[in-house]
Order: C-alpha cells, then sequence, then structure tokens
C-alpha cells in the first residue's frame, strides 16, 4: 500500500528535524571533548580551537533555523489552503539546511566549518542517510526550486506576523512606508542625506518609538514580535527607517529596567512620542566589543560627573537628544564590573552646528550604506553631567545593564535583516520578470530562477527565526543565545540576498540608480554591529556548552 506525498512530507520534515537534532547533540559532545576541562568549557582551549568552535555555533544556528522552519511548516498546514509554494519553501529550505547540515556551513565567504572539523564526517553521512532526510534531499531539484521561482508572488512581501493586532500595526507600517519612505530611499542614500524630521514625526505618531514601552509610561506596550515586524517593514522600505527605532528601543529598555522612578518619568514618555530621539553611546576607538577594557572616564565632582574621552560609529548623534554614554567610575582594574551608565541629554544639533554642547564634539564618519542617520566620532572634554544622571543612581552596574539590553537589540537586527532581505527579493522579482533577453523574461533562465527560489526560502527561515527569539522573550524566557543565532544567520540571509540581487540585476545592479546598489552596502553592515560575526559565534559556542540541557 503506498501513502500520498500529501501525506509523507510532513512527516519527512520532522523526522529529518529530529535527525539534525540529535547531530547538533553529538557536535555539542564533539567540541566539549575538544575545549573542555572537568565538565566545562576551559576558556584558553575555547580560543585554541576557536575555528571548531565556531562552526558548532553555526551547526547549532542551522538547526535552530530548521526547528523554526518545521515549526512555520506546521502552523501553516493548520491554516487551509495550504498553498503549494509554502510546502515547497519548506522542503527546499529543509533540504538546503540539512545539507549544510551534513557537508559545511559558509561561515564566510572564505570560511567553511565542515563535519571534519569536529570529527563527525561520520555522522554528518549518517544524517543524510535518513530516510527522511535522504527523502529532502533528493525532491530538492532544479524543476523544485523553478515552479518555487514561479509561484512567487506579493504575498511574500506582505507576510503574517501571527496574530491580529500585529498585523494590524505591520500592514499600518507598510502603508506608511511605501507612501513616505521607499520612493525617496534612494535619494537619501545618494545624497548622503539625513531622513527627514517630518518622517520621524510621522512614525512617532504611529507609535514606532514607543512600541515596547509600556502603555503606564506613554508607550504602546507591545511586544518583542511587534517590534520585528515594525522593523522588517521599515527596513523593507529604507534600512536607515528600520534602525531609527533602535535607540529608543535601547533607551527605553534600559530606563524601564534599570532607571529610577524620577528618570522613568521624565524621559519614558518623551522617548515614546519622539520628541526625545536617543542615541547609544558605547563603542570606543580600539575598544569594540572588549568592553571590559573600556577608557572614557566619569569623574565624581561634587554634584555633577565629569565626561572625559572619546567613542565611535555613534549613530544620529547629532541629531539625538538624549545619550546613553556608557563610561568607567571605577578602577581600569575593575574591567566591566567598574562602568556605570550616564543619561546625557544635550541640545539637538543643526547643519550648522552639529553638537551645540559645551565640551562635545563630533566628527562624521562618511559610510558605504547604512545611511540616513549619519555616523560620529565624539569627544567628550571635562562634560560636566549631573550626579542624577547616573542610571539607577548606583554606580558599577552599567555592564549588567548593558547586557540585559542585548537580547532585544539582536533580535531588532535580525528583523532589520530580514527586511533588506525582503527588499532584495522585491528587487530581484520585479525585474527579472520584466528584463528580457533571447525573447523571454529572465526569470525564464533556470540560474535566475534558482536565485529568485533561494531568496525567498531563506528570507522565511530568517523571519522565522528571529519570530522565536521574540517569542520566547515575550514569554519572559532567557534568549541571548537564540537571538544571537536569529542575528547570526539573518545578516548573512541579507548579505547573500541583496548580492543575488545584484547578480539577477547585472549591470545595472551595480548602478547607483538601481536600489539593488545601495541593499548590497546596507547588508554588508548587519554582519558587523550588534556583535560583529566572530563575536557572535564565539558568544553563541560558550553558552550552549555552559547550559546543562
Amino acid at each position: 500500500m503506498t501513502t500520498s506525498t500529501h501525506e509523507t512530507r510532513p512527516a519527512d520534515l520532522e523526522a529529518a528535524l529530529h535527525a539534525a537534532q540529535a547531530y547538533r547533540a553529538r557536535a555539542r559532545t564533539a567540541l566539549l571533548d575538544l575545549v573542555g576541562r572537568d565538565g566545562s568549557a576551559d576558556a584558553a582551549l575555547l580560543d585554541t580551537h576557536q575555528f571548531a568552535a565556531h562552526g558548532f555555533a553555526w551547526l547549532a544556528s542551522v538547526v535552530a533555523a530548521l526547528e523554526a522552519l518545521v515549526a512555520w511548516d506546521r502552523r501553516r498546514a493548520d491554516a487551509p489552503p495550504r498553498r503549494e509554494r509554502d510546502r515547497l519553501i519548506a522542503e527546499l529550505g529543509a533540504a538546503d539546511l540539512l545539507l549544510q547540515l551534513g557537508t559545511g556551513i559558509a561561515m564566510s565567504q572564505a570560511e567553511t566549518a565542515r563535519p571534519a572539523d569536529l570529527g563527525l564526517a561520520a555522522e554528518a553521512a549518517a544524517m543524510l542517510a535518513t530516510p527522511a532526510a535522504a527523502a529532502l534531499v533528493a525532491r530538492a531539484t532544479p524543476a523544485a526550486r523553478e515552479r518555487l521561482a514561479a509561484l512567487l508572488d506579493e504575498t511574500l512581501l506582505e507576510p503574517e506576523f501571527g496574530d491580529d493586532e500585529t498585523d494590524r500595526m505591520a500592514a499600518a507600517i507598510r502603508r506608511f512606508a511605501r507612501a513616505r519612505i521607499q520612493p525617496f530611499g534612494q535619494r537619501w542614500h545618494r545624497e548622503d542625506m539625513l531622513i527627514p524630521i517630518e518622517v520621524i514625526a510621522g512614525l512617532a505618531e504611529l507609535g514606532v518609538f514607543g512600541l515596547t514601552i509600556p502603555e503606564a509610561f506613554g508607550g504602546l506596550g507591545l511586544g518583542k514580535v511587534a517590534m520585528c515586524a515594525v522593523t522588517e517593514e521599515l527596513s523593507a522600505a529604507f534600512l536607515g527607517a528600520g534602525s531609527l527605532g533602535t535607540r529608543s528601543e535601547i533607551a527605553g529598555e534600559l530606563i524601564r529596567s534599570a532607571g529610577t522612578p524620577g528618570q522613568r518619568a521624565r524621559y519614558l514618555a518623551r522617548i515614546a512620542d519622539g520628541s526625545c530621539l536617543p542615541t547609544a553611546v558605547f563603542t570606543e576607538p580600539d575598544i569594540g566589543s572588549d568592553l571590559a577594557n573600556l577608557r572614557t572616564r566619569a569623574v565624581r565632582d561634587g554634584d555633577v560627573y565629569r565626561l572625559t574621552g572619546a567613542k565611535t560609529w555613534i549613530t544620529h548623534a547629532a541629531r539625538a537628544d538624549l545619550m546613553t554614554v556608557l563610561a568607567r567610575t571605577g578602577r581600569p582594574e575593575d574591567g566591566h564590573r567598574g562602568l556605570s551608565m550616564f543619561l546625557v541629554e544635550k541640545p539637538r544639533g543643526t547643519d550648522a552646528d552639529a553638537f551645540p554642547l559645551p565640551g562635545l564634539t563630533g566628527t562624521e564618519i562618511r559610510v558605504l550604506g547604512y545611511r540616513g542617520m549619519k555616523e560620529y566620532e565624539l569627544a567628550f572634554d571635562a562634560l560636566p553631567v549631573p550626579a542624577t544622571a547616573l542610571l539607577g543612581e548606583i554606580e558599577g552596574q552599567g555592564f549588567k545593564q548593558l547586557m540585559a539590553t542585548f537580547e532585544s537589540a539582536r533580535i531588532q537586527t535580525a528583523a532589520r535583516a530580514v527586511g533588506v532581505a525582503r527588499a532584495a527579493l522585491a528587487e530581484a522579482m520585479a525585474y527579472a520578470r520584466a528584463r528580457r533577453q533571447f525573447g523571454r523574461p529572465i526569470s525564464a533562465f533556470p540560474r535566475v530562477a534558482h536565485k529568485l527560489a533561494a531568496i525567498a526560502i531563506e528570507t522565511t527561515i530568517a523571519r522565522e527565526l528571529a519570530l522565536d527569539a521574540a517569542r520566547a522573550k515575550d514569554g519572559d524566557r532567557r534568549c541571548d543565545i537564540e537571538a544571537g543565532m536569529a542575528k547570526l544567520y539573518a545578516a548573512r540571509v541579507a548579505w547573500s540576498a541583496a548580492d543575488n540581487a545584484v547578480q539577477i540585476h547585472g549591470g545595472n545592479g551595480y548602478a547607483e540608480e538601481y536600489p539593488v546598489s545601495r541593499l548590497l552596502v546596507d547588508a554588508r553592515i548587519l554582519n558587523i554591529f550588534e556583535g560583529a560575526a566572530e563575536i557572535q559565534a564565539q558568544v553563541i559556542a560558550r553558552g550552549l556548552l555552559a547550559r546543562r540541557n
């Protein structure tokens, strides 16, 4: 007796997922054998075997992506009519992820983590040989990819996020973005303009800056899933617009979770209504992720602290009204325990005077992409800050306070990456179907069709991985590793999607007049900020080895 294809496919996905999860468990054991001492990871050995450790982090992220994809497939299967397109995305996506696990995962263009790096070549081959995995890989034919490319439509560019309230919010933002942002983004980029203040005011009216701030403090009180939806919609129109809310999200979370009642009352409602634009002032020259060695000092002088030092890669600094500044109040040897966070108010800069605050100067950093807010180097010269500006009014808590925001920041960065990838899909689909060569649209050529299918599949997976992390955060579950995986994976997807979209455009993709040229340079930053891929992989590997389950 034969079983219908429709019935066997979901079973194949579930069984293949179980095989991948078992392979991940064996990989963890293999890495712990390399870097472990007395049952836990040794820092020195982790550095010595960094390539293997980072390969494991990527392996675990790919399994997490497969888990997110299978969960998505379950939800779609329960909401008939189940479309052929969705089934193809699930099957082809699962096959691609399984092949990465079994043969090698690209950590960068020049680095591939292979099963042999963890001594798991035989185990990887056995995983791919399981009936479910083998069936999925066998069905991932060129013809199936071409069929998926033919089925791609506008609904992929208007995704659903899981609940009516979030979907309504996403739809409102999408309408605004398509009318007020997308038509102008290329000019803002090419002319290196600040996003017009009128656009920021419009976003404020929609609640973008107070999205997750509690209603009691003037916000909308929505969760991180809504944050992902709004961020993706805005980033699909223009990455800078999708990033406008990031600084408000960080400042809002810092003040809500660690601020005094007076600090919450003073700032949260103003951040929520957009009248107070914050910027995050953490990074220093030569001190990227190594915050324990941060040098900017805050010295108590009566009723004020005096800030002295240099900061770099400060986004939207000139226009900001509030700076969240990480500075050292303790001794250098105290490391991260000597850091404190300050809420530093400043006048909003103008074209004539970008930093009208004595004791603060700034210099613009010209960048390839990620425009619309501008980047700056800042210098503090004994800048007086009221003692009441110390977040929580307790010294030495800055690092801990900042770490508490990293989950949200990385989830949001993953959503920004999904937005860029979705924009790449939109541009690639439209161009491939309009551009004709040799008497037919180029979308009819298999290699172009395969690229379109790949962008659609990977964008869907990255979105689901980000939303999974957001749901965990909304459920008050620790999700630092999940957020890091979402950011790591989605950043790679954004770069691959933009690169493929440029390739589909051919020579036109290299022309500044076409948006895909902007998407390529915008996508490149996503693998660097909020934790570079290498740092992210280190954190993921270390965290997974420390977990006991």
